[in-house]
């Protein structure tokens, strides 16, 4: 388990040391031994227990196509590495490719495909997704179709004899739509399109898109991964080798790599994971029982509730439910009187951090979908949205209670 690796010092002096790639692809060891061990090794110098931050541009060579592995820190870095190793083993994929934002992480994925490809996408998905594919990509020569996720039969129609990917949010942001994943991952491979699946909301630690057939599994490690809203950042994962060495080079070539200091962080933030994700779920459960019974369950929409109408999918491919509430207010000045009384919540766009936030998703996070088509998914402008963080349930609860007074 922890291989002999021999260590030369400058004066040639030579000691034994361990080095590991310990517990990466060995599913049979916990969660949280893996969220804190795996993809990691002491330091080789100085036995360092943490991964060193490693801020170098370039790498010193030994001669003509001599290298320790490492020739441009745009294409490798040894901090990038632990992470991407590290939340590989997480979601039990085998290779991780990090990017410098979630949207840098998509845009990559999205370089696998070229011009007259059609991609199938959930409609309800994060405001970025859909700015970036329906303002950026479509003018190169891509093509989507945007579909109700919640029925797979509208997936299956929305399938072209073009159709190479396959993208889905579950749960959604912000409406907490869930896809069937087992059902639209059959859709996929009759189809022989790509799947992809974006796990931001549910974390690995909640949601394994891989043991339902996802091809890609990818996060704004910004969020729940990193959780201490402190970097920005994205991660891919797959288990496939082919798709493995298009993202390696796509994300060496168009260079939307994460800095040393940004990976070093969302490391830090996975060593506890599986310690923040039980906290957030707790809380979201007990606020959101609140406001139902407060406000009303057609008010709430958390996959928690059993009045959410997907409520058994949530209990069959989810662990838990997460911190994710969205609230309807019925306009947007009685959210505004709501958002401007809380204490310990506090307004701000994001999510996932170990700090409650509240967000109004119309002006906010899906600012850049047009107002129709908000009205049309359900976006009003009395939606508010909750990301319950690890404080007190009971400070949070009277927050939420003055607030909603």
């Amino acid at each position: 388990m922890w291989p002999e690796a021999t260590l030369i010092f400058p004066n040639g002096h030579q000691q034994p040391t361990q080095m590991t790639r310990i517990f990466d692809e060995d599913l049979s060891v916990g969660f949280g031994t893996r969220a804190i061990h795996a993809g990691q090794r002491p330091d080789l110098l100085s036995g360092a227990i943490m991964t060193p931050i490693y801020t170098t541009s370039t790498y010193v060579q030994e001669g003509l196509g001599e290298n320790k592995g490492y020739e441009y820190a745009r294409g490798k870095n040894p901090t990038r590495e632990a992470l991407e190793r590290n939340v590989a083993s997480l979601e039990g994929g085998i290779h991780g490719f990090a990017f410098s934002s979630g949207m840098g992480c998509l845009d990559s994925i999205m370089k696998m495909f070229k011009s007259g490809d059609h991609i199938i996408s959930g409609e309800n998905v994060y405001g970025g997704t859909f700015r970036l594919f329906d303002k950026i990509l479509q003018n190169y020569g891509l093509q989507f179709s945007f579909v109700d996720a919640r029925d797979p039969q509208k997936v299956a129609d929305a399938v072209k004899p073009n159709t190479k990917a396959i993208l889905m949010e579950t749960p959604t942001n912000p409406l907490m739509r869930l896809t069937d994943l087992s059902a639209v991952s059959e859709i996929a491979k009759k189809s022989g399109a790509i799947f992809i699946v974006d796990n931001t909301f549910a974390t690995p630690f909640f949601q394994k898109p891989f043991e339902h057939g996802a091809d890609i599994v990818y996060h704004s490690t910004t969020k729940y991964l990193n959780g201490h809203s402190d970097m920005i950042g994205g991660i891919a994962i797959t288990k496939s080798d082919d798709i493995a060495t298009q993202l390696q080079f796509i994300q060496n070539a168009a260079g939307a790599v994460p800095g040393p200091f940004d990976s070093w962080l969302a490391l830090r933030g996975t060593k506890t994971l599986h310690l923040r994700m039980p906290r957030h779920d707790s809380n979201g459960r007990a606020i959101a029982k609140w406001l139902a019974e407060k406000l009303g369950e057609d008010k709430v929409i958390y996959p928690g509730l059993c009045s959410h109408p997907q409520h058994e999918l949530a209990k069959k491919q989810m662990k838990g439910f997460g911190g994710m509430i969205s609230v309807e207010m019925g306009t947007k000045e009685r959210a505004n009187q709501v958002l401007k009384k809380f204490r310990v919540f506090s307004l701000a766009e994001s999510l996932g951090g170990v700090e409650s936030l509240i967000s109004h998703p119309a002006s906010m996070t899906h600012a850049s979908v047009e107002q129709d088509r908000r009205a049309k998914l359900g976006i009003t402008e009395g939606l508010i949205r909750l990301s319950c963080g690890v404080e007190e349930i009971d400070d949070l609860l009277a927050d939420v209670e003055q607030a909603f007074a």
